[in-house]
């Protein structure tokens, strides 16, 4: 059984893949080290721009560009809450859009509370200096 590997990986989509989700840690990076904003704010800074683009449609288009990417940093996670929240008010009325976003994201949300508390069982948190 042969298997040819340049089938199997897309190089292409790596590639963008990478630069896409290195350019979103990047901006993360800038705020954090050139504004006085804490690393919680820039977090709820990128879920909601995540959920804001995901809402109006325009994330979609990075995420079909960039794959992982693109979904993987916290505004990808804004943009499944927010695509959860859509499905879930096409499927069951007002009451989705409280429980799609949560629905569709389940899986992030247990795996972040998981690897949080694992996190900070061997870190020493600090806080910004103002």
């Amino acid at each position: 059984m042969n298997i040819n590997w340049a089938n199997v990986f897309d190089v292409m989509s790596l590639v963008k893949c990478f630069v896409v989700g290195g350019i979103i840690c990047i901006i993360g990076q800038i705020l954090i080290d050139k504004t006085k904003l804490t690393p919680a704010r820039i977090l709820v800074l990128f879920v909601t721009l995540g959920a804001v683009l995901g809402g109006l449609g325009i994330y979609k288009y990075l995420v079909d560009f960039a794959g992982c990417g693109a979904t993987v940093p916290l505004t990808g996670f804004g943009y499944n809450l927010a695509k959860g929240a859509i499905e879930g008010v096409q499927e069951m009325g007002l009451l989705g859009a409280f429980t799609g976003g949560v629905k569709a994201s389940a899986g992030g949300i247990a795996s972040a509370v998981l690897f949080g508390y694992f996190a900070s069982l061997i870190s020493k948190p600090k806080m910004k200096k103002q």
